[in-house]
């Protein structure tokens, strides 16, 4: 606290002690490091370097505290409070139903939810700003746990009315190496973005890349403009129709899936209720 508010007084309200006392922590805690953290004089303070240093160290550390106490402190309480849910996309049918079902059965927990970037699955689960996610398969994360795996579906090529696929009524995964497939950029980690836009068909064939694109919608426009396609889920695109635009259904890929995922040591009786409203 003394980091943020480089103030002893108001430090020592903060934490309900006196002044003398946080003064005599900081030299405790001065003495074990075995360096000086805090420049003091009659009218200002400051962190020195290494104090700089301890403070932005030990931030991340400290918020996984006060996030385990929090959750400990729901699981004292039950079920109630707020459960703030990140997604990707739009929120089909699955989720829609599932939040609706958590709210009838838990009515004293609020759910609030957010949208997530395309092309940034993770981060602000890590940041805290949610509570648990639902994103796009695969997920590889050692910090993050994945939950319930749920609506599968086939994947559809998304293509300009004026591409060479525009006639067709099907495409296969080998047909990919006929044109520029749109990926999504950073800072997704790699193996979640080469899942979404391959860089190879199933036999080996190198799939030409298009540009790179954040949002969904930046990924139509750059469709729509004829500069490739690009894969999107069934509900997807039968949620964007437009008319410069055709999805067309993609054989010799695996299904899109969609997974619920929380930070590692952090399930809490919020996250076991809705995990166990989503369908398997």
């Amino acid at each position: 606290m003394l980091a943020d508010e480089l103030h002893f007084g108001r430090t020592a309200e903060r934490l309900y002690l006196s002044q003398s006392r946080v003064s005599q922590l900081l030299r405790a805690l001065e003495q074990r490091i075995g360096g000086q953290l805090v420049e003091r004089t009659s009218r200002r303070v400051s962190l020195t370097p290494l104090g700089r240093e301890f403070a932005a160290s030990l931030r991340p550390a400290y918020a996984a505290l006060e996030r385990v106490v929090e959750s400990t402190r729901q699981a004292a309480r039950g079920v109630e409070g707020q459960l703030r849910i990140g997604f990707q996309g739009t929120a089909n049918d699955h989720i829609l139903k599932a939040v609706a079902a958590f709210q009838e059965e838990y009515p004293g927990c609020a759910i609030d939810v957010t949208e997530l970037p395309l092309n940034d699955p993770f981060s602000a689960l890590r940041r805290g700003e949610v509570d648990t996610a639902v994103v796009l398969l695969p997920v590889a994360e050692d910090d993050l746990v994945l939950g319930p795996i749920f609506s599968r579906q086939p994947q559809t090529l998304t293509v300009s009315t004026r591409h060479p696929f525009a006639g067709r009524t099907t495409v296969t995964a080998e047909d990919l190496a006929g044109t520029a497939l749109i990926s999504v950029a950073g800072p997704a980690p790699g193996y979640w973005r080469q899942a979404q836009a391959p860089a190879h068909t199933p036999s080996g064939t190198r799939i030409p890349p298009g540009p790179e694109v954040r949002t969904l919608q930046e990924g139509l426009s750059m469709i729509a403009a004829n500069r490739g396609g690009m894969l999107l889920c069934r509900p997807t695109a039968e949620y964007n129709q437009r008319a410069d635009i055709v999805h067309l259904p993609i054989s010799g890929l695996p299904d899109s899936s969609l997974g619920l995922i929380w930070r590692r040591g952090e399930e809490t009786p919020h996250l076991k209720a809705f995990a166990a409203t989503l369908p398997s």
